[in-house]
C-alpha cells in the first residue's frame, strides 16, 4: 500500500483515491481527480511532453500508472501556475538541484518580458478608455472618430499622423465642458452588480484616486466590512493613520461632524515616504508601543509602511487589539503583499488591494468614500480651526 498525504478538507472524491491507492498506482483519470484543480488528462499528458512529469510506468494494458511522488509533483505544478509561473520556469524549479542564479535570471527575464505586455496592454487599454470613456457630450464627435478608424491606414507615416488628426479632433471637445466621472466609469468599471452601492461607490473613488481602472480588479473588502465601518463610524470612533500623509488626506470636515478623531502613528512631519515610514517604525520602539495602545472599535488607516501592517496584523492574532476596521494599503513589493495576505487572514473586518498596488492616497479614499456613506458634506468649516488642538 502507498500512503499519500491527505490534507484536511480535502473533498471526499480525492480522498477516496489517495487513500485507496494501491501499488499499482493510479490512472490518469484517478490522478486528476486526486489532485483536482480542473486538471485534465489531456493536460497531464502535454506535462509529459514538456518534461514537467516523468514518464510514469505502465500496466500490461499500456495504461499509465501514477504513485504518490506523481500527485505531489503535479499539485505543485497546479499550485505554481495558479501564483503565473510559467510553464518552463516550472520545470526549473522543480529541479532537485536548481541553479539559483541561472533560475533567478530566468524568472528576471520573465518578469520584464511580462512587463512589456502589461506596458503595450496598458497603451491599448489608454485608447480605448479615451473612446469609451466619453460623455454625452462627445459622442457626436466619438461616433466619427470610431468611423474614421476603420479606414485609417497606418501602414506609413502619413497614416501615423491621420491617427493623430483623429485623437486631436476627438481631443478638441475637452475644452467645452468639464469632465463626468460618473459617465466614463459607468462604461469603464467592471460589472459590480455583485456588490453592494456602498462598495462600488468605494471602488469607484479608489479608481478615480489613481486613474486605474484595473484597480477593480483588486480591491478586496472583508465579509461584515462595510457594516463595521458604518458602525464604528457613526459611534464616532478614533481613526489611526500612519504618517502624517494619510492623516493630511482624510476628510477631516466629515469627520469632525462625526466626532472621529484621528491620531497619527508615526507623529513625525518630516516623514513623507514609504521608505521613510518603514525604516523609522524599525527604529523607534515607542511607535510600536504606541500601535499596541490603540483603542478598541478604532479604524487603522495604513497607506505607507508594510511593518505597520504586519505589526498590527500580530498584535489582532495575539487579541492585543481590536480595531473596527483596518484599512491596509501599504507600498512596498514584498512585505506589502505579504502584509495583506496576512491581513485578510485575520478575524476582522479589513478593506486591502491585493499585490503591490497601494499607498496613502488610496489608503485615505476608501475611509473617504465611507464616511461619504454616512453624511452629506457639510456646508460649515468655521470649526475646523479646533480639530488640530
Amino acid at each position: 500500500m502507498v500512503h499519500v498525504h491527505v490534507a484536511a478538507g480535502m473533498p471526499t472524491c480525492r480522498r477516496l483515491y489517495c487513500t485507496q491507492m494501491k501499488t499499482y498506482g493510479l490512472t490518469i483519470k484517478e490522478l486528476t481527480e486526486a489532485v483536482g484543480g480542473r486538471i485534465t488528462p489531456r493536460m497531464v499528458r502535454h506535462y509529459h511532453q514538456l518534461g514537467l512529469l516523468p514518464q510514469p510506468v505502465r500496466s500490461p494494458s499500456n495504461y499509465r500508472l501514477y504513485t504518490e511522488q506523481d500527485v505531489i509533483r503535479l499539485q505543485r505544478i497546479v499550485a505554481l501556475k495558479q501564483q503565473g509561473f510559467q510553464l518552463n520556469h516550472i520545470r526549473n524549479i522543480l529541479e532537485v538541484e536548481p541553479e539559483t542564479e541561472n533560475l533567478t535570471a530566468q524568472l528576471q527575464q520573465q518578469y520584464q518580458a511580462i512587463m512589456q505586455q502589461i506596458a503595450q496592454l496598458r497603451q491599448t487599454a489608454s485608447a480605448l478608455e479615451g473612446l469609451l470613456g466619453r460623455d454625452r457630450h462627445c459622442q457626436i464627435m466619438q461616433a466619427e472618430v470610431l468611423a474614421q478608424l476603420k479606414l485609417l491606414e497606418v501602414e506609413t507615416q502619413v497614416g501615423l499622423g491621420g491617427l493623430e488628426q483623429l485623437w486631436n479632433g476627438l481631443d478638441a471637445e475637452v475644452h467645452t465642458h468639464s469632465e463626468s466621472f460618473a459617465e466614463s466609469l459607468q462604461r469603464l468599471l467592471p460589472n459590480l452588480s455583485d456588490r453592494s452601492e456602498i462598495e462600488q461607490h468605494l471602488i469607484s473613488q479608489l479608481v478615480l484616486a489613481c486613474g486605474d481602472v484595473s484597480l477593480a480588479f483588486f480591491v478586496r473588502v472583508s465579509a461584515g466590512a462595510i457594516a463595521a465601518s458604518r458602525q464604528a463610524l457613526s459611534s464616532g470612533c478614533e481613526i489611526f493613520v500612519d504618517i502624517p500623509t494619510v492623516a493630511a488626506a482624510l476628510d477631516q470636515t466629515r469627520l469632525a461632524h462625526l466626532g472621529c478623531r484621528v491620531t497619527t502613528l508615526i507623529n513625525n512631519p518630516h516623514i513623507t515616504t514609504a521608505t521613510e515610514a518603514e525604516q523609522k517604525f524599525w527604529q523607534h520602539q515607542e511607535w510600536r508601543e504606541k500601535l499596541l495602545q490603540v483603542s478598541n472599535g478604532c479604524i487603522l488607516v495604513i497607506g505607507y509602511a508594510p511593518s505597520v501592517l504586519l505589526a498590527v496584523c500580530t498584535a489582532i492574532k495575539e487579541q492585543k487589539i481590536q480595531p473596527a476596521l483596518v484599512i491596509g494599503m501599504p507600498i512596498g513589493f514584498s512585505h506589502a503583499p505579504a502584509a495583506k495576505r496576512q491581513l485578510m487572514q485575520q478575524q476582522v473586518p479589513a478593506i486591502t488591494t491585493e499585490g503591490t498596488l497601494g499607498g496613502g492616497l488610496l489608503a485615505a479614499t476608501a475611509l473617504n468614500a465611507l464616511v461619504e456613506s454616512l453624511i452629506e458634506k457639510p456646508d460649515c468649516h468655521c470649526y475646523l480651526s479646533g480639530i488640530a488642538e
